[in-house]
């Protein structure tokens, strides 16, 4: 016994072996992964902010403006003829037809898309708060607003330097709708405009961009100042529009690079904040004596010239 106890101790026991850990490393690792996707790498952190921007916004309040209603056969049909969006447009049971109301049928059906109800006069009279709807009404969906930094982020997507013009205490949808054609015209990245005591993209608005607010993007900024604020910390330099300014339009070589042109209301101007923040306050000549321009026809001015010396 006390022999087999000593062939048994000579015998080795159980060794802990590498795991197959040292033969691993001497593999390859496989190419090296892009930039983005490197932790730590500055490209990882600028995606990771670009992802968490986007989540903030998704979850932000002001994404989408209020529904609108487009009253009467005449606005209708021209709101129909101008493409402006529409999700369902009513029409009164048993109603008089006549030239305006077979073309809206026909202009909805050829568009597709648009729902087509028919509801009794007093159902439309409720709707409308008693207003002359004649027979016709047709629902605007509510518009899809972007985020300040959208637009920037669109420009360095497309290898340009951002052209945004921000609009200050302009109440006028119709301002805003030619500010945005002029944005698509000069080759601009789109339009800011305040969330409070400011004009939005109301059918009026979609009506004077003549389509174009299909292609060029509205933001709405909580608070314009830290909008434009954010803008110039990104490297954008802030124009402000204003007719006692104390740069001359056709001397501002800022329009060359980066730039968001404050546009304020034709009557009071650009507030204090905004035009405190403005790095330049710029006069556009007027050698017919004209006190102030509207937004609409300053903008595209000032965009024509910036369009101009990028060219």
């Amino acid at each position: 016994m006390a022999a087999n106890n000593r062939r048994m101790s000579g015998k080795k026991g159980a060794q802990v072996g590498s795991g197959g850990k040292r033969r691993r490393s001497l593999e390859g690792k496989g190419p090296t992964p892009p930039a983005e996707m490197r932790k730590g790498h500055a490209k990882q952190r600028a995606a990771q902010a670009k992802s968490r921007r986007a989540q903030t916004r998704t979850k932000g309040p002001r994404g989408k403006g209020t529904s609108e209603l487009v009253v009467g056969r005449n606005p209708v049909v021209e709101a129909l003829r101008e493409g402006v969006p529409a999700s369902t447009l009513y029409v009164q049971q048993f109603i008089d037809s006549d030239e305006r109301v077979r073309e809206a049928l026909q202009l909805a059906a050829e568009r597709g898309g648009i729902n087509l109800m028919e509801a009794p006069r007093p159902e439309l009279d409720r709707m409308t708060n008693g207003l002359n709807h004649q027979g016709l009404v047709l629902q605007v969906p509510p518009y899809e607003y972007a985020h300040p930094e959208d637009l920037a982020d669109a420009a360095a997507d497309e290898g340009e330097d951002p052209l945004i013009v921000a609009l200050d205490g302009v109440t006028d949808p119709r301002n805003l709708g030619a500010v945005v054609r002029s944005v698509s015209a000069f080759g601009g990245h789109g339009v800011v405009v305040p969330e409070r005591r400011a004009a939005g993209m109301t059918a009026g608005a979609w009506k004077t961009s003549a389509g174009t607010a299909a292609r060029t993007p509205v933001a709405r900024a909580t608070n314009l100042t830290r909008a434009l604020e954010a803008y110039k910390k990104a490297g954008i330099v802030v124009v402000g529009l204003a007719a006692d300014g104390d740069v001359e339009l056709t001397e501002l070589e800022a329009l060359e690079g980066p730039v968001a042109i404050v546009v304020g209301s034709e009557g009071k101007g650009l507030s204090r904040l905004v035009g405190e923040t403005c790095d330049f306050r710029v006069r556009i000549p007027m050698p017919g004596g004209a006190e102030s321009l509207n937004a609409g026809v300053a903008a595209g001015i000032v965009l024509y010239e910036a369009a101009r010396r990028r060219a």
